[in-house]
């Protein structure tokens, strides 16, 4: 069984967000890139009328999680929530009790692993 933890988060962009939230997606981006080794995928999509974005998140370990966590909610939060509203958050893996905690925080809606592999 693999500790990686995996989401899906959608959300809703604000009327008149989307620049400020494209010019955000990047700054996250390239410091989860530089500053966070356990994140393993990190990809923002945005629908094509601008309204509606996913973003695809996979951690190595729940440790990885708490890091990218605590950062986000230092460095990004406040701006984050001033662009979108978001409305669901599908969590895939075994977060701990500590990541569980946080995710929950967000509406985190937990699939657990029933059958395949990771390569």
């Amino acid at each position: 069984m693999s500790d990686a933890v995996s989401w899906n988060l959608q959300l809703n962009i604000k009327e008149g967000e989307l620049e400020a939230f494209k010019m955000l997606a990047q700054e996250m981006s390239e410091a989860t890139l530089a500053n966070e080794p356990g994140a393993l995928v990190y990809e923002w999509f945005v629908s094509d009328d601008g309204k509606h974005c996913h973003i695809i998140e996979n951690y190595a370990d729940s440790a990885a999680v708490m890091m990218h966590m605590a950062n986000f909610g230092e460095k990004y939060a406040g701006r984050f929530l001033a662009c979108v509203n978001p409305s669901k958050m599908i969590v895939y893996g075994t977060p701990n009790d500590e990541a569980r905690a946080v995710l929950d925080k967000l509406g985190a809606v937990y699939l657990g692993s029933m059958a395949g592999f990771r390569r």
